[in-house]
């Protein structure tokens, strides 16, 4: 219990010292100061406080003056401005101080997000052990992709993670005209990372040419803590400060997630990733979206397009042009495979803690459908 204790207060002091620097105060001691407050006692509590029962005077705990506590207003939370609008004062506040609204969201990182869920923790650990139990040794080939031909791997994948370099020598249409579908088994996943705005139809469109199945968005909101004020990634057709970027997730094949828990484990992952945003000029992505195509799809076989050193992984193919290395061989890497294990497999435990999908209650239930509407008979016609 005390170590639980000490740490919510490390945390608290935390969350006490990013609102310093927010309000833009010298420590945390100041805050008290900066947020207008005052320990004026109300005044049941201040009769109690002045005189005990003997007529002496009782002192106040440090409790009590906590529970007295009050925020005379709002001001110090507004710097800057002059509105009577609370809504008005709130996005201007932001405005002054550079941060972004996604920088307050408590728990966002993959380390504290369950903690207070000791059963979602403990199925990701699993999982995770699991997956690092039965992954095949990193392997990474240095290639161009516009002249490689896929058919060299010599494999098809379960999983395919696609990180174009959009603006850096690729466009969409050069995307579009890779054989992506040269790499998809029969029922497999793909993970396009698409920007935002005409990123999501074209990503829409390499999708479809692929033949894949949009399913999902994984969306990616980016925060600004460790650098705040005004972004230097604007774009100039754009009509906001974009600070997402979107996912694009496809399936090819049949894949029921009710009946097909060898291959999927669906509902343990959210399709929301917060996390800082890279510096200027950076092209790395969250290392999250790993854990989410591990966590959801079972198959083995996993591959990385344009991928870069510091993203070779176990358990991936990584393929692209900006690594500086190679290790692939297309026989060894089939071998890993010759077992037939083609999945991670599950575990009793894991099977009991994921979430399930809910049952159909519709089935067998479905009413009957009503038949076609026919007409009154038309008496026969007679001639006169």
């Amino acid at each position: 219990m005390s170590e639980k204790l000490k740490d919510i207060r490390e945390r608290s002091q935390k969350r006490k010292k990013l609102l310093a620097q927010t309000l833009g105060v010298g420590s945390v001691s100041e805050l008290r100061h900066a947020l207008g407050a005052s320990l004026d006692v109300p005044a049941k509590k201040q009769a109690i406080s002045d005189t005990n029962n003997d007529g002496n005077e009782k002192v106040t705990s440090a409790k009590d003056q906590i529970d007295g506590l009050v925020y005379t207003d709002s001001s110090t939370f507004l710097k800057g401005t002059q509105s009577s609008n609370p809504h008005n004062d709130y996005c201007q506040h932001f405005v002054d101080t550079g941060q972004r609204p996604q920088n307050f969201i408590r728990d966002v990182g993959l380390a504290d997000r369950f903690e207070e869920y000791p059963k979602l923790r403990e199925l990701i650990k699993l999982k995770d052990d699991l997956i690092a139990e039965t992954a095949t040794p990193p392997m990474y080939l240095k290639c161009d992709l516009k002249t490689f031909d896929l058919k060299q791997l010599g494999s098809k994948f379960d999983v395919i993670l696609v990180e174009p370099p959009l603006g850096a020598g690729w466009r969409w249409p050069e995307l579009l005209a890779l054989d992506l579908q040269q790499l998809a088994q029969a029922r497999s996943f793909i993970f396009l990372w698409c920007g935002s705005s005409e990123g999501l139809d074209m990503g829409r469109e390499c999708l479809k040419k692929w033949g894949f199945r949009r399913c999902e968005d994984i969306c990616w909101i980016k925060t600004n803590i460790k650098n705040p004020g005004h972004s230097k990634n604007l774009e100039h057709n754009a009509v906001f400060q974009r600070t997402k970027e979107h996912c694009l997730m496809g399936i090819k094949g049949t894949v029921r997630r009710s009946v097909d828990g060898n291959f999927i484990h669906a509902n343990v992952d959210i399709d929301l990733i917060i996390s800082e945003d890279p510096e200027f000029g950076s092209t790395e992505k969250p290392i999250e979206i790993f854990h989410i195509m591990e966590h959801f799809c079972l198959g083995r076989r996993r591959i990385h397009l344009f991928g870069r050193d510091s993203t070779i992984r176990p358990g991936w193919v990584t393929i692209g042009p900006e690594l500086t290395n190679s290790n692939f061989k297309a026989e060894a890497y089939a071998a890993q495979f010759n077992e037939g294990r083609e999945t991670t497999g599950c575990t009793e435990r894991i099977e009991a803690l994921r979430p399930k999908s809910p049952p159909n209650t519709s089935k067998g239930t479905r009413p009957r459908p009503r038949p076609a509407y026919r007409g009154r008979p038309r008496p026969p016609r007679t001639n006169i």
